[in-house]
Parts: C-alpha cells; sequence; structure tokens
C-alpha cells in the first residue's frame, strides 16, 4: 500500500522559528511526479494531516497531494505563545509551505478550519491568477453557527490520556457524531494518529493551548468575524466546491445558500446522515471531489 513521507519546513512566527510538518503523497499517475498539479489537504481544529489518507491515495494518481500538520497538532511544533493559535498565523505558514514546495499555484481542501485557512490564502493577492486554483470548502464559511463553537470549547484542551488507543478511540468516537457513521476499520485509521504514547499510555496529539484563544472567542466577536469573512469569501473568485453535512450545526443552510449566490458563487453537494464534519474517507463523498477537482 502507498504511504506518504513524513517532511517538514521551518516557518517564522513571533516566538522564531518552528517546524510544520506535512505529509507527502507521490503521484502515481505520470512519468515525471514532480511535474504533478500540488492538491494541499487541511484538516480540522483539534485534528491532523493523516486524515486525509484515504482521499489522499485516491488522489495522487493525478496530484501530487500534501497534508500538513498545522501548527500544534500531529507532528508540528507547539507555539510557546498560544496567542499565535489564529487563521493568519496558519495562513503564513502555508505561504511558507508553498515556497517550500516551489509551485505558484495550488488546489485545495479544506475541513472547517483548514477551509477557513484556505479561503485566506486564496484571498492573498497573487500573481498571475492567485495561489489558489480550485477549492473544496468542507463543512465551513464564512457565518460560523455559535452554539457549535461553543459544544467544540467544551472538549477543546482537556489534556486526556487513556490506557490505549482504542479507548482514546472510543473517547473520539462519543464527542463526533456528526463525522457519520463508519465502519470499524474506518474509524481505527481515523483514529490512530490521534495519539501520541506517554508514560501512562496514549494522549491526544495536540496542545491543549488551543483552547486559549478559542476560549476568547464571544458572541460579538463572532459576528465581527463573521463580517470580515464574508469580506473575504465575497473577494474570491476560484472555482470552489462547498460540501455540508446536511446535519451540520456549524454550517447552516442557509449561510450554505448564501455561499451560492455570492463571492465564488460556490457549487453545494450536501450530505444526509452526517453532520460537522464529512471525513471524506466514504466512496461518495470522494467521488463528489474527485469530480470536481478533475475538472481542472
Amino acid at each position: 500500500m502507498i504511504e506518504p513521507r513524513l517532511k517538514y519546513v521551518q516557518c517564522l512566527g513571533a516566538s522564531g522559528l518552528r517546524r510544520m510538518a506535512y505529509w507527502e503523497w507521490a503521484c502515481t499517475g505520470i512519468d515525471q511526479p514532480a511535474q504533478a498539479p500540488v492538491l494541499v489537504c487541511v484538516h480540522g481544529l483539534t485534528r491532523q494531516g493523516r486524515d486525509f489518507d484515504t482521499l489522499a491515495r485516491r488522489m495522487s494518481e493525478r496530484y501530487r497531494v500534501i497534508c500538513p500538520d498545522v501548527a500544534g497538532r500531529g507532528r508540528s511544533d507547539w507555539l510557546s505563545n498560544p496567542a499565535g493559535y489564529q487563521i493568519p498565523s496558519y495562513v503564513a505558514d502555508m505561504v511558507t509551505l508553498l515556497a517550500r514546495l516551489d509551485v505558484e499555484q495550488v488546489d485545495w481542501v479544506g475541513t472547517s478550519m483548514g477551509g477557513l485557512i484556505g479561503m485566506g490564502l486564496a484571498g492573498l493577492p497573487a500573481r498571475p491568477a492567485g495561489l489558489v486554483r480550485r477549492m473544496v470548502l468542507n463543512d465551513v464559511g464564512p457565518e460560523l453557527g455559535f452554539e457549535a463553537l461553543q459544544r467544540i470549547g467544551a472538549y477543546l484542551g482537556q489534556n486526556m490520556e487513556f490506557d490505549s488507543v482504542e479507548q482514546g478511540s472510543a473517547y473520539l468516537a462519543s464527542i463526533s457524531p456528526g463525522f457519520g457513521p463508519h465502519s470499524a476499520e474506518q474509524w481505527a485509521a481515523l483514529s490512530a494518529p490521534m495519539f501520541k504514547c506517554t508514560e501512562q499510555g496514549v494522549s491526544l496529539h495536540y496542545d491543549p493551548k488551543l483552547a486559549l484563544p478559542f476560549a476568547q472567542v464571544s458572541r460579538e466577536a463572532a459576528q465581527v468575524g463573521t463580517a470580515a469573512l464574508w469580506q473575504v469569501y465575497d473577494s474570491l473568485s476560484c472555482p470552489t466546491l462547498l460540501l455540508r453535512g446536511a446535519d451540520s450545526d456549524l454550517l447552516s443552510s442557509e449561510t450554505a445558500q448564501a455561499m451560492t449566490q455570492r463571492g465564488p458563487r460556490a457549487r453545494l453537494h450536501e450530505f444526509a446522515g452526517v453532520g460537522h464534519a464529512p471525513t471524506l474517507v466514504q466512496d461518495d463523498q470522494i467521488a463528489v471531489v474527485r469530480e470536481f477537482l478533475g475538472a481542472v
């Protein structure tokens, strides 16, 4: 089975240099893989780059696929100042990553937070045609359900330890009903990279201090952020596919519909029986992404 290579890039932040990890899947479908177009897949708030293993294997037939661990997650360094756990910092890291990859333009798949990072990157002025060629936003948009943010904040940052990966996996299942149904094998594959070994057993891979800036988001601050995000979204022109779990509490149906009428006028596809957010491991979900990106 094809496996990715773990690589690192040095990123510069307010506290100095730090490493960001990324998983690279070589293109298997052309004679000169280094010349393949690049697809960047970026995960949600508490996840990591191996979330995209199933999608990346499929897409590596035509793409060089890059799946970073955003700062504070997975194999990437934790920040000494948790105030840096913000979308603008992540966007700056992705600019550095694109420079390392030596590409001027990429296609983008972003789940939740990864979609917000993609919007920020796509909104940067870049010649000749912008940094993002085509973009998939997975269950995220300029307006986010505040109650969903509070739900996420209720478990974010708890420094939990488990006796085994299996026990930790069961906990993740209990807080992730929105991911929809998965087979035992699929859930095990999604869960295993979420843990690191400790003296007592295993713990979640991310920095618990991610919760600090997240906890400071009030309803009023969220409204200000919504206005800024709509401004960014309205400035975009790249072809955009919007995926939504039909039961999502983060991306409302009203916001999704508005996104089809504003900015890049996203093409909307909803998945029944799924909330926040589709994991893109199911065949029907992958087929929608492949069809959209295959239109390049």
